[in-house]
Parts: structure tokens; sequence; C-alpha cells
């Protein structure tokens, strides 16, 4: 019987996923489930064969160029790759994969949590009641904005951002997107395309983020685009952080032009944004877009599948690089 490949996974997995790749590879994990140093990453990948990480972990350039020859594949617990350096791991002969349509619908909901947790001053009154502070009730108090009826931009109409267009749609709003290029009928169910941004911009009362980070879309949300936007909109990230230029971001909280901002992503993770924590008009949560069960599950088996096939000479269904 051949030898079982040599796995390392970067963090600690969900127990089934954990039990599935022990099953099957010779594998190296994480027991304190930290966030490996540089240098920890290069030592640790030069015991093995492939590495199944998370977003949390940097493959850069000069990691990849740090690796041995024997690493073939880095498997991601994630659909985004922008930890990843695809042209350097392609330069290396190191494929790639990641785990798409398994968390669309995970992320989708916590869309929605942000959206309506900013838009009636979610964290703001569950805050006044824990602390004990609920002493007082009138037609004025804790007023915030309804999103029934209201245009929900989508920036990014990729699997996450059909299916939160679809969740919207049951709040009755009228979906509005820009992509790289319409989509077809069938998947845009009547939503309105835009062919840039600054006339989506221009019709979102809601705004969520489902783009990729690029270097054409890092900072994309600025003084400038916030300005495109409609007085009191309301911004929901939960992409990346780096979409946002936070420094904007907080400027247009302060001054009323955003009516609030929900947030699941940061350009600081983990940890935040102090500055934005600090005002009453944000929606916070650390970054649990696919914590669920079921996605948690579904993404590690998906990375292992993907595994599995390169290992058995089949090419990766997610192959991204």
């Amino acid at each position: 019987m051949p030898e079982k490949p040599k796995l390392l996974i970067t963090r600690r997995l969900r127990d089934a996923v954990q039990a599935r790749a022990a099953r099957d590879y010779q594998v190296l994990t994480n027991d304190e489930d930290r966030v490996f140093s540089r240098a920890e990453l290069i030592e640790k990948c030069q015991q093995v064969d492939a590495v199944l990480p998370c977003h949390s972990e940097h493959f850069s350039a000069d990691v990849i160029a740090a690796l041995p020859k024997s690493l073939r594949i880095i498997a991601n617990h994630s659909v985004g790759v922008d930890h990843v350096d695809l042209v350097a791991a392609k330069d290396a002969g190191i494929v790639v994969t990641n785990t798409p349509d398994v968390l669309s619908d995970a992320t989708a909901e916590i869309a929605m949590l942000c959206m309506l947790g900013a838009a009636r001053r979610g964290a703001e009154g569950d805050a006044m009641v824990r602390a004990g502070k609920w002493d007082f009730w009138s037609p004025a108090f804790m007023v915030g904005r309804q999103v029934s009826g209201k245009r929900f931009g989508v920036l990014g109409m990729g699997r996450v951002g059909q299916v939160a267009a679809e969740r919207a749609r049951g709040f009755g709003m009228e979906i509005h997107y820009h992509n790289r290029k319409p989509l077809p009928d069938h998947l845009a169910k009547g939503a309105v395309f835009h062919d840039s941004i600054e006339d989506l911009f221009a019709h979102a009362d809601v705004l969520s983020l489902h783009c990729p980070s690029t270097p054409e879309t890092k900072g994309i949300i600025n003084s400038k685009t916030i300005a495109m936007l409609p007085d009191r909109a309301i911004l929901v990230n939960t992409a990346r952080g780096n979409l946002v230029d936070e420094d904007a971001l907080v400027a247009a909280l302060e001054s009323g032009k955003l009516f609030a901002a929900g947030l699941d992503v940061f350009c600081n993770e983990p940890g935040g944004n102090q500055r934005i924590s600090a005002l009453n008009n944000v929606f916070l949560l650390p970054h649990i877009g696919s914590a669920t069960e079921e996605t948690r599950d579904a993404m590690g088996f998906r990375a292992l599948d993907n595994l599995d096939a390169y290992f058995q000479g089949k090419e990766p269904g997610d192959r991204v690089a």
C-alpha cells in the first residue's frame, strides 16, 4: 500500500473534517489553533506534500519561494484566495484550490443580519438592554430605517451576491448590481444592471459588498465613492475588509452621510478598528460569514475533495492556479 500523503492543516477544523483527513492523510495539525508566524509556516511546510490553510495564513511570493519542491498543492479552506500569491504559486508549479458555492448561503445570511442590525440600530439596542439602561420609551425612541421596499445595491454579483440579492427580495427590495458584465436573465431575475459603480451607487439605499479583494477593488469604498451614494445610505461589508477605506467610512458615519454600516470584515483582523467600534451607528461582527456548522463542514470536505482528486491524479474541481 502506498504511503499516505503528508498534509499540514494550519487551523483547527470541525471534528468530522479532522477525522476524514486523519483517515486519508498523514496529518500535521496546529493543536494550539493559533496563527503561525511566517517562519513557523515555512518550517511546518518543509515536512509535507500538501497544506490546507485558512485565510489567516498568507502565502506571499517570498513564502512560496521558501517552500520545498515536495509541497505540490495548497487546498484553501476559503472561497477567497487573496491570501495566496497565485502567480508565484503557478510559477512554482504549486496547485491552488478554494471552496466556492458551499458558503454562499451562510455569508448571505450574515449580510442580511448586518443590513438589519445597521438599519434598526441592533447593536445600540442590545447594549442598552444588557447594561440595564432601557428606562424610557416614546414614539421617537430608537428610530431606525426600514429596508422594505428600498433599493439593494450589490457590488459583485457572484455566487454570494446572487444569494444575498435573493434574500433581499424577501424584504421586497429592488435589486441593483454592478458586475464586469450583465448576468443572464435567469440569474439576474429582474435585477437592474449598472455598467459603472457610479451609476450603481446612485441607486443603492443599501450597498452590499460581495466582490473579491484585488488590486483594483482595494479601497473601492472611499470618500469619493461614498459621496456617490444617496444621503443616509447603509453600507454592508461581508467580503473583505480592505475594500473599504476605514478613515473615509468613519468620516461618513460621523457626518451622517451614511446612516449606518454593518460590517463582518475589517482591514485589521483579528481586532477590527477601534475608531469604528466607538461609533453608535455600526453593527459589527468578527468575520463569521461562513461560521455555521453546516458550512464549515462543507468547506472542510470540499478542501479534502480537492486534495483527494489531486493525489488520485485527477484535476481538482476548484483549481484556481
